[in-house]
């Protein structure tokens, strides 16, 4: 049989998580409701970054490239942070690190090329 006092912790826990995150979200809301003055005007609401109004809607959908070239980079970019621990450790881990990297550094080589005829790379 389980002794269930034993996740009685867990479940205060939980419990004062879910009420402290509840508080960090909707107190500040609360507090702002109560305390704020709410008369937006054209001035309140113009443009204060730039200085020019938009030219199109800032809520437009990105062309999936963006998120594509965003994702090889991200692999590329660990690919680079693998490399330099790799090197550093290269004198201890011998020939079986050196296979593994040029296993690993093969596999991405393989994925290169793949999104490269793929066309994941071109920008038109």
């Amino acid at each position: 049989m389980v002794d269930l006092s034993q996740y009685l912790p867990i479940l205060i826990f939980l419990v004062i998580a879910l009420g402290l995150s509840t508080a960090f979200v909707f107190l500040p809301m609360g507090v702002s409701y109560l305390t704020g003055t709410h008369n937006p005007n054209a001035e309140k609401n113009s443009e204060y970054e730039c200085g020019f109004p938009a030219f199109e809607d800032p809520r437009s959908q990105f062309d999936v490239r963006f998120y594509l070239v965003a994702i090889l980079f991200i692999v590329f970019d660990l690919e680079a942070a693998f490399l330099f621990p790799w090197a550093v450790s290269l004198d201890f881990t011998g020939w079986p690190g050196w296979i593994t990297m040029m296993v690993f550094l093969g596999e991405l080589l393989v994925g290169l090329a793949y999104a490269w005829k793929v066309g994941a790379l071109d920008w038109e």
